[in-house]
């Protein structure tokens, strides 16, 4: 008769199988199929559908766990983001409706065209927001996902990703060398930019941000054992200096800045994977190996970074729109204008002395599009999630040295990079950026738990001994 213990943990075994899988599918498709914002919706439902069934997965996961408890906050904050599309998506009566701010053009419309002012949403592009709710589900599903995963799959699954970085810098480095439009995935990049498997150069340098911090920690960490091998170290020397060979020839104004602040708190968590003694000779390989990157980059990249600063008498959109953003939004407030509906919104209030050739299809500030699409609604979010993030950053720092202590500030660091890159473009407005931020809030998540919870094979193990 078979042992009623060894089959339950067979069963758990293959459900835990069966997250990780789904996780990595949904990086790859994210990562081959999500790196536009716009005109992408057939190769969008591909990554959507993978994020619908790595959510079925995770829910059953979590569901029968009991050790949930301490992730309830966030659990009300990935619900309230949900949850914020659908409401937007309630149809009301006339009487409502037209009694909102910033909605008299549209019952005029109806007027002057005899139609009758029925029921509506409160978003004026309903139809974009309905895009915007799928679109979230698949950040939600990751988040979910990690918190269902193991000590040891979510090392593998961080590697996983440095994985899928390096393959995004090597093709941005075939597209640097000239390899025709036959390497760029996206009809709306331009030939001779270093994107990857984006159609923005700016979201690859955030990838490749986000990357730095876990490749350093990782490389450290691996040599708090005597007789470990230094291969890891070499390999994270190797992967930071790539990367910043890439943020060169990438030559994206935010990733080069952003640079400097997410490889200075990557060496101050590589010191703590290291044990917080002092600083070893191997651990310094990292910063010679950065400063040699940089080194290389400003004596072959240097002009063509510097051209990139300098822009002459040409005018800065993103900067001189934004004041027309904030003045449109006051105009929506307290609710706004509806998730996705920024293009139609702005496209109404450009001044007639911008009017160009060129078009402004996104505030290149998440925060103050956001703003203007979901008034008070999104700026609480928004707070809400700094909360969170202060939080778990301060548990994160403060706790001891640990593999998975390690990858939850390399995530700190990672979800800090991408906030402060959101001031001025719209990284998570990209499929991908998103899932794999919502990859680093859950990981960041797990510093809510207890070492016992975090580790419990470890923990049985000490008290074994």
């Amino acid at each position: 008769m078979a042992n009623p213990i060894s089959l339950r943990g067979l069963r758990q075994f293959g459900q835990h199988g069966a997250v990780v899988l789904a996780i990595l599918a949904l990086l790859t498709v994210s990562l081959l199929f999500g790196g536009a914002s716009r005109q992408h919706e057939l190769r969008l439902v591909l990554v959507e559908l993978t994020g619908l069934s790595l959510a079925v997965l995770a829910l059953t996961a979590l569901l029968k766990r009991e050790d949930t408890e301490p992730h309830r906050s966030a659990f009300l904050l990935v619900a309230a983001a949900a949850c914020l599309p659908l409401v937007q998506l309630i149809p009301l009566p006339p009487a409502i409706w037209t009694a909102l701010p910033g909605r008299d053009p549209l019952a005029l419309a109806l007027d002057l065209a005899g139609l009758p002012q029925g029921w509506l949403p409160l978003s004026l592009t309903p139809d974009r927001t309905w895009r915007s709710f799928l679109a979230v589900l698949p950040p939600i599903a990751m988040f979910l996902a990690v918190l269902a995963t193991r000590p040891g799959s979510r090392r593998f699954l961080v590697l996983a990703l440095l994985g899928g970085i390096l393959v995004s810098i090597l093709l941005g480095a075939a597209q640097f060398v000239g390899g025709g439009e036959r390497l760029y995935p996206w009809a709306t990049t331009d030939a001779g930019s270093v994107t990857g498997f984006f159609a923005n150069r700016n979201h690859l340098a955030t990838l490749c941000l986000i990357g730095i911090p876990f490749a350093t920690v990782l490389g450290v960490g691996a040599l708090r054992r005597r007789d470990a091998s230094r291969l890891p170290l070499w390999i994270a020397v190797l992967f930071v200096a790539l990367s910043v060979i890439a943020l060169g020839i990438i030559r994206s104004r935010a990733g080069v800045v952003l640079f400097g602040p997410v490889i200075g708190a990557s060496l101050l968590a590589a010191w703590i994977a290291s044990g917080r003694g002092r600083p070893k000779l191997l651990l310094l390989g990292i910063v010679g190996g950065s400063v040699l990157a940089v080194v290389a980059v400003a004596a072959f990249a240097a002009a063509p970074l510097l051209e990139r600063f300098d822009n002459g008498s040409a005018r800065e959109g993103r900067f001189e729109n934004w004041p027309t953003i904030l003045e449109g939004a006051q105009a929506y407030l307290p609710l706004g204008s509806g998730l996705g509906s920024f293009d139609a919104v702005y496209r109404s209030i450009e001044p007639l002395e911008r009017l160009d050739a060129t078009f402004f299809n996104q505030a290149h500030n998440d925060y103050l599009e956001t703003w203007l699409e979901a008034g008070w609604l999104g700026a609480a979010l928004i707070i809400a999630f700094l909360v969170w993030y202060g939080r778990r950053l301060w548990t994160a720092w403060r706790a001891g040295v640990s593999t998975q202590r390690d990858l939850q500030r390399a995530a700190s660091i990672a979800v800090g990079a991408v906030l402060l890159h959101s001031f001025v473009d719209y990284p998570l407005r990209t499929e991908t950026i998103a899932i794999v931020f919502a990859f680093c809030c859950g990981l960041l998540e797990l510093a809510a738990l207890s070492e016992a919870r975090l580790n419990p094979s470890g923990s049985r193990r000490r008290t074994r001994r």
